[in-house]
Parts: C-alpha cells; structure tokens; sequence
C-alpha cells in the first residue's frame, strides 16, 4: 500500500503533531541534528529529518527541507482520508480546517458518497475527506 510522504519547508514538527491530533496514532519524529556524524550545517538545526505517523490506516511520513533548502507546500497532490461514519468524515473535515485551513470543496453528500469534501490545512496539505456509500 502506498504511503504518502509530505515534505514541508519548516513546519514538519507542528504539522505532524496537528495531524496525530486530528488522525490519533503514535508519533515518531527524528532531527536533522539526530544524524550519526550530523555535517557542521545540520548539527544545530530544529528540523526534522523524518516523522513517522503511525495512524490506525496506515503510516504518514513527512520531513523538512533539508536545512538551508526549501520545500514548496504541496499543491498538485491529495491526500484521500477514508471514513467509517458521515460523523467522523465531518469531524475530521472540521478539524483540518482550524486555524487557517481552506475549503477547497465543501463536505456534502454527493453521488458517490454519503459524506465528501477536499480541504487544503494550515500547513499546505490537501485532503480528500470520504465515507463509503455502504458505510453511511
């Protein structure tokens, strides 16, 4: 199964904590100063290297941009969320929308699902929030 990897330019740490809050799951996070033998630019920075969200669907990895590098936010890419119930796809929409997030596509019933919409969050990622038809 494909995991997505989301590779943010300095907000990875506030991100993935953001998203083990609105997804639940066990966050692992390691800097770029964590590196054996870390090179002179990265042995002081905050970043971090690699995160790994281990949510009850599967893994989300991130990172930041390498330190002194950037990371344009992802704009050509989603990320599909699927949900059991109406309620939690609502919930989880809300919930990517605090503090700045945008709606891309209102969460509304439509033809092929009880419960869909698209946000893009605070931190540049977009969403796809769905609930099967059989799940209702």
């Amino acid at each position: 199964m494909p995991s997505p990897y989301i590779h943010f330019h300095d907000c990875c740490r506030a991100a993935m904590e953001f998203y083990r809050d609105v997804f639940g799951g066990t966050l692992e996070l390691m800097g770029y100063d964590q590196m054996p033998d870390a090179p002179d630019e990265v042995a002081s920075s905050d970043k971090v290297m690699h995160a790994t969200l281990s949510t009850p669907q599967g893994p989300i990895f991130a990172s930041d941009a390498y330190p002194g590098h950037t990371a344009p936010p992802q704009a050509s890419v989603s990320i599909s969320w699927d949900t059991a119930t109406v309620d939690e796809g609502r919930s989880i929409f809300d919930a990517l929308l605090a503090d700045g997030g945008e709606v891309t596509m209102p969460y509304t019933e439509t033809f092929f699902s009880p419960g869909f919409g698209m946000v893009k969050d605070r931190f540049g990622t977009h969403w796809m929030i769905m609930t099967y038809p059989e799940a209702g």
